[in-house]
């Protein structure tokens, strides 16, 4: 599928994606191990945004998809206390990697990258808190683009996010890996060092899974701050990026 500048203006009636939340017919089952290489080599050339430090004994990837409701559901009620309890005190590092299942998971992802790595993660979280106003609205467009100015873009940052072709081509690839090589079948799928961890978790489930795999002498560290990008004439600027609250 071809993401050009007629889909940024029509993206598609998305009434039926909040439904959409299976993807695949061969599934990988709940504890499958996958090839842990191939899991941090993302495909597409898609940069991950990592949160965490490096040197953290734990890595957590979570594939999600924005108009996915139980992704929102993780995003809104569970990912604070986890980022809280496990990012913030060294013991792992997190990366959320865009699964993209329709064109308006494509538009939130492009403007998240568009945001630069320091806004990246607030503009993820802004529209998982707004899911139920832009991603069943009859004109999710319109909706995504109100949003989109009160994060501090602009008609024209706005519409040059949504033209890069190179990410979401990158992005198709990275689903295609996702499917193929790992059997994801649904958002959202968590591999905690490579363990696969299947829908709806809450952070007791994941502290019974990442727990057991932090040493016993683990001394918490600063988890080390994402790098920020070069300027890019097209991002908003930083201190317009509040939302997310």
């Amino acid at each position: 599928m071809k993401f050009n500048r007629r889909d940024t203006l029509i993206l598609a009636a998305a009434a039926s994606a909040l439904s959409l939340c299976g993807v695949a017919a061969a599934s990988a089952a709940e504890g499958d191990m996958v090839d842990v290489a191939k899991l941090m080599a993302p495909a597409g050339g898609v940069v991950d945004h990592v949160q965490g430090s490096e040197a953290a004994p734990v890595t957590v990837i979570e594939y999600a998809s924005p108009t996915c409701p139980h992704c929102a559901a993780f995003s809104n009620d569970v990912m604070p206390g986890f980022v809280e309890a496990y990012v913030n005190t060294g013991k792992v590092r997190l990366i959320v990697r865009p699964f993209v299942r329709n064109v308006l998971d494509a538009a939130v992802f492009m403007l998240a990258e568009a945001a630069g790595p320091t806004n990246y993660h607030n503009v993820l979280a802004t529209y998982f808190k707004t899911q139920t106003t832009w991603a069943a609205s009859q004109t999710p467009r319109d909706a995504i683009l109100e949003i989109a100015k009160q994060l501090g873009f602009t008609q024209e940052t706005f519409d040059a996010a949504l033209t890069n072709q190179e990410l979401f081509t990158g992005m198709e690839a990275l689903r295609e890996q996702a499917l193929n090589e790992f059997a994801l079948a649904g958002t959202p799928t968590f591999y905690v060092n490579g363990k696969t961890l299947t829908g709806d978790k809450t952070l007791e489930q994941l502290a019974a899974e990442i727990d057991p795999l932090i040493p016993a002498d683990f001394v918490a560290t600063a988890p080390a701050a994402e790098a920020p990008a070069a300027t890019d004439a097209m991002a908003p600027a930083a201190d317009a990026m509040a939302p997310a609250q």
